[in-house]
């Protein structure tokens, strides 16, 4: 699996935990623009959001990828000659005109993936996502966390 990975893939909310647990422990993971969007990024490789990789009683999972035929990874398979294709896998079918005169169509991709090795595709199961953290809001001189109470600070000024 970790022979050049392509990508994890996760539920937003499964994102947004990761996001959530790494600026806790002082790591915020760094951003990334793909496809004119910002995405998550670990170790170089970005966080794409799926609300197909289930979210079930406050847990989900994360998938690594490696993709391409070269890599022996996860390719994308397509089915040519569906009625009206326009391009590989892809069917257009006017469904017609309202009283509006506004036409409207039907777009259809007809597509599936293979997995073409074992190891090209890791699962991390049981991740949390409904954890929130309760942080202290007081802060000292550098910077750092005070646990004194205002009380406490009042006096230390007089």
């Amino acid at each position: 699996m970790w022979k050049e990975p392509a990508f994890f893939l996760a539920h937003p909310a499964a994102i947004a935990a990761f996001g959530r647990e790494c600026t806790r422990r002082g790591v915020p993971p760094p951003t990334v623009n793909l496809f004119g969007s910002p995405f998550l990024t670990w170790r170089g490789l970005p966080l794409v959001p799926s609300d197909k990789v289930p979210l079930e009683g406050g847990t989900s999972k994360i998938l690594l990828l490696r993709t391409g035929e070269k890599k022996q990874g996860v390719v994308g398979l397509f089915q040519p000659g569906v009625p009206g294709e326009v391009s590989p896998s892809l069917s257009v079918r006017f469904m017609g005109i309202n009283r509006k005169a506004i036409a409207s169509y039907l777009v259809s991709l007809y597509s599936s993936l293979a997995v073409l090795t074992e190891d090209a595709l890791g699962v991390l199961d049981n991740v949390e996502v409904g954890k929130y953290h309760a942080y202290d809001h007081t802060y000292g001189k550098g910077g750092a966390a005070v646990a004194t109470s205002s009380r406490a600070r009042t006096r230390k000024r007089s």
